[in-house]
């Protein structure tokens, strides 16, 4: 008979970033079809992965998304959340806290930037191991060896995706060297976060092939004059995407502007976010809010596109970092657009 795998995937307790985590599951192919509702739960150890102790240290995965594995044989990807042993979600489970309502009305497209990373210099690709290649400037949508290192492992993780079936939107080299990008849009939020840990996952899995690691760290060069690296989060609603109006734009704006909205929204943007959010490199200070119309200095920018589109379309929350948690950061935004 014959056997299917199941790579289920999960994220683990670590503080303050979670980190993902996956083991297979081979099932008969005669009992699963490639359907989400035929994979069944699972558990793990969590003292192994910060949450649980050892001596009561199930807990449980449920499956929430599946697409096909084109890098393995007769194989499926299974993102699954965590919930404690009596089925309750996991205090680590971020997409717990997105309302099933939400999927009805919210759409979200996730920038996810990242660093390609040479493990032996601990540089990004591109880096010499005794100081710094040339300036930015030739490397945002480079072309050519000078300019664009490890476009062999992100052509091969893009054909990854798409045969997967995830909703990539794009790629494109970055402003620092090694660093590159890729976007996923999804209709309702825990798709899009879905989406997007399973193409970080897919990332990983294809860079280690080439024995490179990957760096979601937002900062990971320090206070140097390059560029760190944010999850933008583009979002829209029913109000937005049909307002017709500059005053409602403009209105949504101000719900992020006060104090406690915007340290609400920081507290899942990822950590280290000051390192990156401090002004300069296309980003407005961690402490302030500000908006504008293709501003990317500014926290939330109005892209040009809505305004020649007679103010209806959506908007992008440029602070999230790299390495934040997709789920809670629609959560955030899902907060504020209904406070």
């Amino acid at each position: 008979m014959a056997k299917i795998k199941l790579e289920y995937i999960w994220l683990d307790g670590y503080k303050p970033t979670q980190s993902l985590r996956s083991k297979t599951k081979i099932v008969d192919s005669s009992k699963f079809s490639g359907k989400l509702e035929e994979c069944p739960m699972w558990s793990f150890d969590g003292s192994s992965t910060e949450q649980a102790p050892g001596g009561s240290s199930d807990c449980l995965l449920r499956p929430v998304f599946i697409c096909p594995d084109p890098a393995r044989k007769s194989a499926y990807l299974v993102m699954a959340e965590v919930l404690n042993a009596d089925g309750t979600p996991h205090e680590s489970n971020g997409r717990a806290t997105i309302a099933d309502s939400a999927d009805d009305d919210y759409w979200f497209g996730f920038e996810q930037e990242y660093f390609l990373w040479d493990p032996e210099t601990n540089l990004p690709l591109g880096f010499p191991s005794n100081g710094y290649p040339r300036p930015q400037g030739p490397y945002y949508c480079g072309v050519g060896a000078k300019n664009a290192y490890g476009r062999e492992i992100v052509e091969e993780h893009l054909d990854i995706c798409l045969e997967a079936g995830l909703n990539v939107e794009g790629i494109n080299a970055e402003v620092a060297a090694g660093q590159w990008e890729f976007q996923i849009f999804a209709k309702g939020p825990r798709s899009a976060g879905d989406q997007i840990w399973v193409a970080r996952y897919l990332m990983e899995r294809t860079a280690e092939k080439y024995g490179v690691a990957v760096n979601w760290h937002c900062k990971p060069l320090g206070a140097t004059d390059w560029n760190g690296s944010g999850m933008h989060a583009n979002f829209s609603n029913s109000t937005l995407r049909n307002a017709n109006s500059r005053k409602v734009f403009e209105e949504i704006c101000e719900k992020f502007a006060s104090k406690e909205a915007i340290a609400d929204c920081i507290s899942v943007y990822g950590a280290d976010n000051h390192m990156r959010l401090t002004g300069l490199h296309e980003t407005q200070s961690i402490d302030k809010f500000s908006y504008g119309i293709s501003d990317r200095g500014a926290s939330i920018r109005i892209p040009v596109g809505v305004v020649e589109n007679g103010w209806s379309g959506y908007l992008e929350d440029r602070r999230p970092n790299s390495a934040a948690d997709p789920y809670k950061v629609a959560a955030a935004i899902i907060r504020r657009l209904q406070s």
